[in-house]
């Protein structure tokens, strides 16, 4: 009896062993596997998509997932510290960002275009000049005929119909690029509406959930106008109009001319950029940001720097062909470093 008990425990310990080295590669992988969750702007929500797919593909130990809530979301979800990182068009305030404990770096990662969209039937081909748009959105134009409009569109047969305007009616950082420029050429808008995520519209406008919500509600109104992010523009086959730009020339945005637009632009250390009147190219124009924490567990960590790097790197070759400008390689290399070194477990 004694030898067969030994032989019994013998026998199971070597299968109990045999066991562990034969499902170690399972364990291992289970113990690497790391999840990401992010959210934020829906104005680079097609790009990330697009992020997301290509570096999983080469990084199946890595699951992300981002929800598009918008730029004051992000934020609010980042200061909350409920997500692994935040996307904004807005960059993150001082008072923002002495909120987050763990720390938090801005990380560049795309630009674009905020396209001036509209629906007006019998018209093809609108300008706005320096002086209309921001009247327009400040309510001080209210007709589709009044005589600064006329004099943008010479030949234009322009109705007289009342002016419908289509605003976000989430906190949003496409917003954001459009009211800091609208602001930054006029004085009477910056002091009627002003610079936010969430500006306090004075013409009662039409609310559109993120970018898919503005454009959805131009596409069914008539005589009405919004804005959006340049790709959801082209989705949408909405028309577009010329908006004209600090050296007087109408432009339509484009990758073209928002890589223009941000020639000229300098990153500081911290990366925040609030230029909103760009000396040439399409004026609209804008960044977009991930908001990444400092401190992580050991394992998100490493899947951060990871991801990051990715972003920086390889994915920067899908922004154009999406419609959205690159970060120049010197201002991606240091946001990258940025990363590197100061992300710790």
């Amino acid at each position: 009896m004694a030898f067969s008990t030994v032989a019994f425990r013998r026998t199971l310990t070597t299968s109990v062993v045999t066991a562990a080295i034969a499902f170690a590669p399972i364990l291992t992988a289970i113990a690497q596997a790391v999840t990401l969750n992010g959210a934020g702007a829906t104005f680079p929500a097609p790009l990330y998509e697009r992020y997301i797919a290509e570096f999983q593909k080469k990084n199946p130990d890595i699951k992300v997932n981002y929800q598009a809530i918008g730029s004051g979301g992000g934020i609010k979800q980042v200061i909350a510290g409920v997500v692994d990182f935040g996307g904004s068009d807005a960059a993150m305030t001082d008072d923002d960002i002495k909120k987050v404990g763990k720390g938090v770096i801005l990380v560049p990662t795309a630009g674009g275009a905020v396209a001036v969209v509209y629906n007006l039937p019998g018209v093809s081909n609108l300008k706005l000049s320096r002086t209309s748009l921001p009247e327009i959105f400040a309510g001080r134009i209210t007709r589709w005929n009044d005589p600064k409009i006329v004099k943008d569109n010479p030949g234009v047969n322009l109705p007289n119909t009342e002016i419908k305007s289509v605003v976000r009616a989430d906190g949003s950082g496409t917003t954001f690029i459009f009211v800091n420029h609208l602001s930054a050429v006029s004085p009477y808008f910056k002091g009627r509406v002003g610079v936010g995520t969430a500006p306090k519209w004075t013409t009662n406008p039409i609310k559109g959930k993120g970018n898919p919500g503005v454009a959805a509600q131009v596409s069914r109104t008539a005589n009405s106008i919004g804005y959006v992010e340049y790709a959801y523009a082209k989705q949408n086959n909405l028309s577009i109009a010329q908006v004209q730009n600090q050296k007087g020339e109408f432009m339509m945005p484009s990758v073209q001319s928002a890589n223009e637009a941000l020639s000229t632009v300098t990153f500081p250390d911290n990366f925040r950029v609030f230029e909103g009147d760009p000396k040439s190219g399409y004026p609209i124009t804008g960044l977009t940001w991930m908001m990444v924490y400092k401190q992580y567990d050991p394992d998100k960590a490493a899947a951060m720097k990871k991801w990051i790097e990715w972003v920086l790197t390889d994915g920067q070759a899908l922004n154009n062909g999406l419609d959205y400008t690159r970060i120049p390689s010197d201002t991606a290399t240091r946001a990258l470093q940025a990363v590197k070194s100061e992300v710790k477990p």
